[in-house]
């Protein structure tokens, strides 16, 4: 049996922590990891499986010998390395919007396209957290019924905006218990003018502003939905919301699809039987998916299936995953796993 090495770029990141977690219990052979990072994270140790592994700096020399290379630290180490791990031989899964919408790039999430790996030049790009919960549960739907129509509006946490983020917003919410003004504030996105309170508060935006008042969290969900499922035509629209909540996204999402004899009973026993969905809705006993619930888990949680009063074929769907398991670290993984299945590395 083959065993392989696989790099974690980004190691002491958020989502390369969860990474590491995961490998623990990989069903990928493994031979060795290495963990890269910053030079000033270099020589720190991490535990992995009882043992020390001592990180070191990324350089291009970094990746001789790797196998599988799983990038989560930042558009710009991507581009500024992945050719080098590619040259190594690496297969390089990227957790970046860096390729996503290349068009010789797979996006993948595999309990949605696992198809589109067996076209890959050893980079494949993973889904924007936000994207990949939603399509999890969307394919089983358009494969049944059709798919015309996506609204979305998301409650995202904040640990989607990195370490730093979670701890200011432990930061703020001391501060504000006590009767003090927060020092610090969450940052929408680098570069903005204005720095917004993030504890006990919403904020709609999520990353710059782009094209037609969209930022461009919402335009990747918008075309990552498209990419993702195959449909070009579909028709999206996102609002994408930071919370004050430490793991977990939450989505509202409305949809249409292509009939109008299909009941709340359908769609509910549909997602039951869905890859990687676990479906909660039994608004009588109060049971419905919950960020908190979602900590550490996998799977894709759907509940309050509900039909349009207005719209025969038009159903709402409250969506939540942990982001960053199966919107970062687990689909990473989850992709590398099934390629060494498919025996693609």
């Amino acid at each position: 049996m083959k065993e392989y090495t696989v790099a974690v770029v980004g190691a002491t990141g958020a989502v390369g922590q969860k990474m590491i977690q995961l490998l623990e219990h990989t069903e990928i052979p493994l031979k060795k990891v290495k963990l890269l990072a910053s030079k000033r994270s270099a020589g720190k140790t991490v535990s992995f499986k009882g043992t020390d592994v001592t990180i070191e700096e990324t350089t291009d020399q970094s990746f001789e010998g790797v196998d599988i290379a799983l990038f989560s630290a930042g558009g710009s180490i991507t581009t500024r390395f992945e050719q080098a791990a590619r040259q190594s031989g690496a297969v390089v899964i990227d957790n970046t919007s860096a390729f996503r919408m290349d068009p010789e790039t797979p996006l993948v999430v595999p309990e949605v396209n696992p198809e589109a790996l067996a076209n890959h030049k050893q980079l494949i790009a993973n889904p924007n957290c936000s994207t990949t919960q939603m399509v999890v549960a969307l394919k089983p739907i358009h494969e049944a019924y059709g798919l015309d129509r996506v609204i979305v509006s998301t409650y995202q946490a904040v640990s989607g905006a990195g370490v730093e983020a979670i701890e200011e917003l432990d930061q703020q919410n001391a501060s504000l218990l006590k009767g003090e003004k927060p020092q610090a504030a969450i940052l929408p996105s680098s570069g903005d003018k204005n720095h917004y309170q993030i504890a006990y508060n919403v904020i709609p935006q999520i990353d710059l502003f782009a094209e037609e008042g969209y930022t461009f969290e919402e335009w990747k969900m918008i075309n990552e939905t498209k990419k993702i499922m195959g449909l070009p035509d579909l028709k999206v629209s996102a609002t994408c919301v930071r919370v004050p909540v430490k793991y977990g996204h939450s989505e509202s999402v409305y949809i249409e699809i292509d009939r109008d004899d299909v009941t709340v009973t359908d769609l509910q026993a549909l997602l039951a039987q869905a890859d990687g969905v676990i479906v909660q809705d039994d608004p009588a006993n109060q049971l419905y998916p919950l960020a908190t619930e979602s900590e550490d888990k996998k799977e894709t949680f759907v509940g309050r299936i509900r039909k349009d009063p207005d719209v025969a074929n038009g159903f709402h769907l409250w969506i939540v995953s942990d982001n960053l398991i199966k919107g970062a670290a687990w689909n990473s993984l989850q992709i590398a796993e099934t390629m060494v299945k498919m025996k693609l590395i």
